[in-house]
């Protein structure tokens, strides 16, 4: 008897906005010499608990999960996957900053100048 079994993809835990892979490709673009993509986590630090950090990554980690996009490997720390599963992250231009900036569900409040996170 052959049983086939069927395997769904399931959905990236972040979803990267147009502007945010363009800038990731930006960043691949020039990225040092080793760097196979761009990751992020959520270290703890600020005033809120937790902070996101984007860094360039030289090797892949086993439960990272890796988002493919047009401009090169975007990684997710498998840790800060918990505290970012349904989150928005986009590239946010003005005329005084500029910056990643995200929309997370699980976030339950934020500091006042937006570095840090509670859960």
């Amino acid at each position: 008897m052959n049983q086939q079994s069927k395997v769904r993809a399931r959905p990236a835990a972040i979803v990267l906005t147009p502007a945010a892979e363009a800038r990731i490709a930006e960043l691949m673009a020039r990225a040092p010499d080793g760097a196979i993509g761009v990751k992020l986590s959520t270290p703890r630090r600020g005033c809120s608990g937790l902070a996101y950090s984007v860094d360039y990554v030289t090797e892949e980690v086993a439960f990272d999960e890796k988002i493919v996009t047009p401009g090169g490997a975007f990684y997710v720390d498998g840790g800060s996957v918990l505290y970012l599963v349904g989150s928005t992250m986009d590239w946010v231009e003005d005329d005084f900053a500029a910056g990643f900036v995200f929309e997370n569900p699980n976030a339950k409040g934020a500091c006042g100048c937006g570095e840090s996170f509670t859960i």
